[in-house]
């Protein structure tokens, strides 16, 4: 059975990343909502809230940014580091559905391998 699921949750992440077919800038998601997109940029600011949601605030800090990475308490428990910390202040490439939230763009995380840090970029 957990076979199954780990193969399940596979074969998910890899449809995400073979089926974004845009890749972005964080300037254009608010052109993209509803888009499967790979979005490159600085998470800049940071936050873990009360009830354990992780927020990443690429291309400006808070409440300047121009695209949240949300990643929810129980997928937070899949990543071996702690994205808030390791992830601020670097460039990361991150790939997931675009979706609107008040106005702004998030991009919810439901797999470590979609966000991915790369190196000497900023």
């Amino acid at each position: 059975m957990k076979k199954l699921l780990a193969l399940t949750c596979l074969m998910a992440v890899l449809s995400i990343k073979t089926n974004a077919q845009t890749q972005i800038n964080a300037k254009e998601a608010s052109e993209h909502i509803g888009e499967i997109v790979t979005v490159t940029n600085v998470v800049y600011s940071t936050r873990v809230l009360n009830n354990g949601k992780t927020l990443l605030n690429m291309g400006g800090d808070y409440p300047n940014h121009l695209l949240t990475i949300v990643i929810t308490s129980e997928d937070r428990s899949k990543f071996t580091y702690k994205p808030e910390e390791q992830l601020k202040g670097k460039t990361i490439k991150v790939t997931g559905k675009l979706a609107d939230y008040k106005g702004k763009p998030e991009l919810t995380v439901t797999e470590p391998e979609q966000l991915v840090e790369l190196e000497g970029l900023k």
